[in-house]
Parts: C-alpha cells; structure tokens; sequence
C-alpha cells in the first residue's frame, strides 16, 4: 500500500538552511526510512540544490525519528527493477538514495540518529565526515536476503576499514555498534542521541567557517588520492569498482537468490535457500 506521505516525493526530505550549513533531513519515518524512488529522488535532488547553492558550504544529511535509514526499500525492490524501484527515474546516474554516486564538492557530514543499514550505511560512506548517535548500529544485512551490498558497500568500505573488516561487515551481514564503528575508523565522533545533530552542525559550521575555494579543493585532492579515482568521477560508468559492482548486481538482484530472498522480506519469514 502507497503511504500518502510518498505521494509526493518532495516531502519525503526536508531541508533547511542553517547559515552556511544545508541539512537534508530523510522523511519516511513510516518504513524507517527506507531508500524507495521516491526518496532517492528528494534526497538527490536537494543534494544538487544544495551543491549549486553558493550560500551553502557544508552539508549535512540526517534521519527523522529513531533511525537514520534501513536501507533500500525492499518491498519495493521485490516488485520491479532496480532502476525502476529504488532509483531516481529522472537520474538514475545517482544511484541508491541520489546520493551515493553524485558528486558533491562541498563537505558531506552524516549525522546519524539510530540504524544506518544497508544502503543507510552505504550513504554514510558517501559522506565525507561522520557524528553517530551512541544507540546507532552500522551493518550491510544484503547477504542475509540473497543480495549484496551494491551501492558502494562493497567498493568503498575497504577504504576506510580495511579488507578484513570489510569482508566481515559484507559476508556475515551482522551490524555492529557505534562505539566498535568508532574504534575501526567507520565513523569520527560518537555521541549520545540528543547531541547528533549538535555535533554534526558543529563539526559542518567548523568545516564552513574555512575558505570555501581551498576546502573544496581539499577534498577532491584527499578522494582522488584515497580511491585513485575509481568510485569518484565525471564518469562513474567507466572506473573498474563501480563495473565490477553493476556486473555482479545484474546477476545477483534478479537470481533466484535475489527473488527468493526480497520475497521472504516481503513476507516476513526467513529465505529458504536452495542447496
């Protein structure tokens, strides 16, 4: 059933301006916030408002309620494309959430209030700095309904915490605590729940009270350094993890696997795997 609240995807983020500061808030309390068309839409496209804004030198991107986002929208996803369900129609270039493959130039500070799974951790990933609520939990469950992390968990992770976590956080599928993401590198600063979005406008007015020129261009030097280029870009098609990651989609999402698994979601009950 369609929430009356996704009728219009322009509810679905709120944003406010701050001084120089943009906050993108995520508005789907209803289904924990979880990345459908509709919000990968608002959310990219108040990303790019922002972007183009130049009053706005930082950005932060946070969730309404007690989770900061559960990830893609299975039910959705379980009912037609990848393009078509979880995607931004007008640009499906974003990818999951229109954000996690739209560059933004100006600093990215993710303040995350509660659950950040799957596509919601995938969405941190995207941002530059991190604040977590100490209730938080960071996890990649997609193996659990026969997917994979494949809007950046599995091509950006490593970069951050390394092979071997990595590989723990994408092959078990188990989350783990704000306060373990801190200690692996996941995240900067963990505070409690009342204190998120203090500490991120914090850091996001820290970040915006420098030059703008100077910090944009920091940026790209520290991504383009980091990644060698290869999950940021003109044109993202091109780079080799990102062409891994769509080859494996195209043969995991429409699997039987992949249905098997959406469908025991939808349903609510465990997969049943084949041997």
């Amino acid at each position: 059933m369609t929430h009356p609240a996704d009728a219009d995807h322009s509810t679905l983020v709120l944003t406010e301006v701050r001084g120089h500061v943009a906050v993108l808030t995520l508005n789907r309390m209803h289904a924990r916030n979880a990345i459908d068309s509709g919000l990968s839409t608002a959310l990219g496209e108040a990303l790019a408002q922002a972007a183009g804004d130049p009053a706005v030198r930082a950005i932060v991107i946070t969730g309404q309620g007690s989770v900061f986002s559960s990830g893609a929208d299975l039910k959705a996803l379980s009912k037609g494309l990848i393009a078509q369900s979880v995607h931004s129609p007008e640009h499906p270039e974003w990818d999951l959430a229109g954000v996690v493959r739209q560059w933004c130039d100006k600093p990215l500070v993710a303040a995350v209030n509660g659950a950040a799974l799957g596509g919601g951790l995938e969405i941190t990933l995207a941002c530059d700095l991190v604040v977590a609520s100490d209730a938080a939990v960071f996890g990649l469950p997609e193996v659990r309904w026969g997917l994979f992390a494949a809007a950046g968990g599995a091509v950006r992770l490593h970069h951050l915490i390394g092979m071997r976590r990595a590989l723990e956080l994408v092959l078990t599928g188990t989350p783990i605590t704000a306060t373990q993401a801190l200690e692996w590198g996941l995240v900067n600063r963990v505070v409690p729940p009342t204190d998120v979005l203090d500490a991120a406008m914090s850091m996001a007015n820290l970040v915006s009270s420098n030059a703008p020129r100077a910090v944009r261009a920091a940026k790209r030097a520290v991504h383009q350094a980091a990644t060698d280029g290869s999950v940021w870009g003109e044109d993202w098609r091109a780079h080799t993890d990102w062409a891994v990651s769509s080859s494996i989609t195209a043969a995991t999402f429409p699997s039987d696997e992949g249905r098997e698994g959406m469908q025991a979601f939808a349903e609510k009950r465990d997969p049943r795997w084949a041997d």
